[in-house]
């Protein structure tokens, strides 16, 4: 390709990139993927760009390699697919529970004191070394261990609390509709 083709071409996805770029995102719903879509039909007309004669159906040319990429995609995907006789369990996980999971846990940290809650974020949430959070809080490996340990501990008797406390509200919830259940059959009588 003549260095004025590239140049031409160059200046032609400096001002249409934008609106090509919303045609691959109206082909695609994830925008990652719509921006490797974008990229592979620019590198595909780059190589065509000097047989495109009138560069004013350029836009559309690029769209049609774009749908034309899509699809290629599309089909390499399906054949990844294996046929079974049975389908799989469809296991949905919502994320409900990881969600209440993680608020009883928030919830639980504020039993701690503040260094306690500090130790224990840094360790397990942050993921830092023992090391690192002893550096980020000013203290020796050795309180940081102590710390998380005393910690941990007072964590899982605050969990354990709640979690009978959770049993036994269930437990008189139950009582309290059994004997609602009663109170109505004894009426009907």
């Amino acid at each position: 390709m003549a260095h004025g083709e590239v140049l031409e071409f160059e200046e032609y996805v400096r001002t249409r990139q934008e609106a090509l770029l919303r045609s691959a995102r109206r082909l695609v719903p994830d925008p990652v993927e719509a921006q490797d879509l974008l990229q592979t039909a620019l590198v595909r007309t780059y190589g065509r760009w000097d047989g495109i004669a009138d560069k004013s159906l350029a836009d559309a040319y690029l769209r049609r390699v774009m749908i034309n990429t899509r699809t290629e995609w599309w089909r390499a995907r399906r054949l990844e697919e294996v046929p079974t006789e049975q389908l799989p369990e469809a296991a949905v996980e919502d994320g409900t529970e990881q969600h209440a999971d993680r608020a009883l846990l928030i919830e639980a940290l504020k039993v701690l004191a503040p260094k306690q809650r500090s130790v224990v974020v840094l360790r397990h949430w942050e993921q830092m070394s023992t090391e690192e959070t002893a550096a980020a809080l000013g203290m020796s490996a050795g309180t940081v261990k102590s710390t998380l340990h005393r910690a941990l501990a007072k964590l899982r008797q605050e969990l354990r609390s709640r979690d009978l406390d959770g049993r036994a509200a269930e437990r008189a919830g139950t009582r309290r509709t059994h004997h609602g259940e009663r109170e109505r059959e004894r009426c009907a009588a």
